[in-house]
Parts: C-alpha cells; structure tokens; sequence
C-alpha cells in the first residue's frame, strides 16, 4: 500500500471550508468515507484523498508524499475561517473478506469500488498488519487509478481518470475549486482521453508510450496479471498495440 498521511481539521468551519475546495460533497459524510479531490483552478488534479467523520473532527487520509502540500494547500485558502490543520498520529490499513474475511469492527469501506473492501483507521502502533491482498491485480482488473503513478498532479483531469465512476465528483453540489472546467468536460465535451485496462503479452516500464499503426496512442502504467493501465486517446485505440517488447489489446 502507497504509504499513507492523515491529518485533522478542526474548528467551526472545517466542514463548510472543505465543501467549497473539493470535487465531492461532504454532506455524505454521515454515510461513511467520501473520496474527492482538490484540482487546480484550471481543473488539474493535484491530490485525491478519503474524508473521514471523526466526530469532532475531520480526518483527510492522503497519500504521503502528498500531504504537505496538501497541507499547505488547504492553509492558503483558510483565511479568516475558523479550520485548524494539524498532523496526526494515526494510520491506516485496508483488507477484502475474501483475503482476509469479515472487516474487523471499526472498518470502513473504501467509497470508490466494493472490490477494494475496507480501511481501518487507529493510532499507526496499534492497527492489525496488512492482509495479503494483490492491490495492484485488484486495481487493474477495475481500472483504479493509484497517486502518482496514473494520477500525476499539474497534469491529469479527474473525469478522464474515472472519478465519476468512482464517487470522486458530484456535479450538483455546486461550486468548488477547478469545477468550471470539470463541469465543461461533463456536460459540453466528448472525452476523447481517458483511463482503460488492457490485455497485455510481455511487460513496459510504467511511463512506456504506447503506439498503433507509427502514432502514439498513449502510455501505459500498473501491469499485473496479464493486463494493464493505460492512457489513451480513444480515436486511436487499435486491434494491436505496442509499448517497448509488449503488446497490448483492447479487452
């Protein structure tokens, strides 16, 4: 599992605060975890994470490398609201019934897809060890973009990433940081790019180009059981495809 960072919100204001900046809403937080994103203005994903009700507080599950800009981030446009951002100490592990069997008690599933089973939060010394689930296999055979590898930030778009898919973005909660442009591909736009998995034979350094017929169709990442993530302009999706010594097809 991609190292992870949570840290709290707390104040008057955190809800409402964070309803204004992210891509999803957070009035769904009494259901359970809610998986969004913070975009640039532009539209540009810069981080994806899991909110969390923790009573008194929210929780934002974040992945590492990520955190401190995240932090960051979410400090330039508190302003004058009553947020207060501090580190935590607690971590998290995550497992599937059919790995590990029932959630232990406290767990909570993970928002984006049934298949990714559940997560447990608690301080990081205390939690059980990870279960021996293939996260990447699991991913890919659902198409699950993974921070940092599929998602980069300054340069991806959530809507060709699958976010609608995954309960990432809501497009009736109203305004938020990057909506105008997410909005626009929604509603005015055809997505000719998007996130797909494919069949592969062999294997590429994630980051390959992929390419069909002399022109580039994309590039492809996280590889696992025969097939893999991919970048791809759909216009350009062919029978066969290569990426270094692989070949890819359409499944």
């Amino acid at each position: 599992m991609t190292e992870r960072q949570i840290f709290a919100l707390t104040g008057a204001d955190r809800q409402n605060f964070l309803q204004g900046l992210v891509s999803n809403d957070l009035s769904r937080l009494a259901q359970g975890p809610v998986y969004t994103a913070l975009l640039t203005p532009q539209g540009k994903y810069l981080a994806d994470f899991f909110v969390i009700d923790g009573g008194d507080r929210l929780l934002v599950d974040v992945a590492a490398p990520l955190s401190a800009g995240l932090m960051q981030r979410l400090s330039m446009y508190k302003l004058r609201a009553d947020v207060q951002i501090s580190a935590t100490d607690l971590g998290v592990v995550r497992g599937t019934p059919e790995v590990s069997g029932p959630a232990p008690e406290g767990a909570l599933p993970d928002p984006r897809h049934p298949a990714l089973g559940w997560r447990l939060y608690g301080p990081a010394a205390e939690l059980p060890a990870a279960d021996a689930t293939d996260w990447e296999a699991l991913r890919v055979a659902h198409t699950i973009p993974e921070t940092g590898i599929e998602l980069i930030p300054n340069e991806s778009y959530i809507l060709e990433m699958g976010f609608e898919r995954l309960h990432g973005v809501d497009f009736r909660k109203g305004c938020y940081v990057g909506q105008e442009v997410t909005a626009r591909m929604k509603h005015k736009t055809e997505l000719k790019k998007g996130l797909a998995t494919l069949a592969i034979a062999g294997s590429a350094p994630p980051g390959t180009e992929i390419t069909a017929e002399g022109k580039t169709v994309g590039t492809v990442y996280t590889q696992a059981g025969g097939q893999a993530l991919a970048y791809l302009r759909q216009d350009r999706v062919a029978p066969q495809m290569q990426a270094g010594d692989a070949t890819l097809s359409p499944l």
